[in-house]
């Protein structure tokens, strides 16, 4: 056999071995983010399991307030309707920004909830409201610490895919697109140092 064949073979033995390698990399960390994103539906599925339990409880002191209260009702069901198109496919930006803008809106409402309760110290009061007020409050940070975790699987990938040489390569393995990062409204502000004033 001619040596000229040995280093050719070789060399296709060696770019076969890369994307192999490659691809199954890309598979694993696509996987991951994915895993990530199945966590953060769980917490956020519980958490719009609760809103509506927060809001009967709130009817009774605060029925002349309906507008509030549909107000949240309505933006859980859009966060909802984002969360089961992102589900179907976390690696879509336009449906991670769906979801996104959606628990924005849903953020939006819930403060709103919470300003015109502290006008309802029989409310604030009521064991079933604390009850449930702690319940989403956990839930609440059990969302940021799975979103802490999405992201952090979707920036690995995306580093992983525009890397040289993986770059090269990432498209014809169907890995052409960077997945989108889970940001909500509130980025901003967690980002913004507080301000304090005497």
């Amino acid at each position: 056999m001619d040596f000229t064949w040995i280093i050719v073979l070789a060399v296709i033995l060696l770019l076969a071995f890369f994307l192999i390698t490659t691809y199954n990399r890309l598979v694993a960390l696509k996987n991951r983010f994915k895993n990530a994103f199945a966590q953060i539906e769980v917490q956020l599925k519980r958490r719009y399991d609760l809103i509506p339990n927060l809001v009967e409880t709130a009817k009774g002191y605060m029925s002349h307030e309906r507008d509030t209260l549909e107000a949240v009702i309505q933006a859980r069901n859009q966060a909802s309707a984002g969360l089961q198109k992102a589900a179907g496919d976390p690696g879509n930006a336009q449906a991670i920004n769906q979801l996104a803008q959606g628990e924005s809106a849903l953020g939006g409402a819930l403060g709103r909830f919470n300003m015109l309760m502290e006008a309802y110290p029989d409310l604030k009061a009521s064991q079933n409201m604390q009850q449930l007020s702690e319940e989403l409050t956990s839930t609440e940070n059990r969302v940021a610490f799975a979103r802490q975790a999405f992201n952090d699987a979707v920036m690995e990938y995306n580093t992983t895919r525009q890397s040289f040489p993986a770059v090269v390569f990432a498209g014809m393995v169907g890995h052409a697109t960077d997945a989108t990062l889970l940001e909500f409204a509130d980025s901003e502000q967690i980002q913004a140092a507080p301000k304090v004033s005497f």
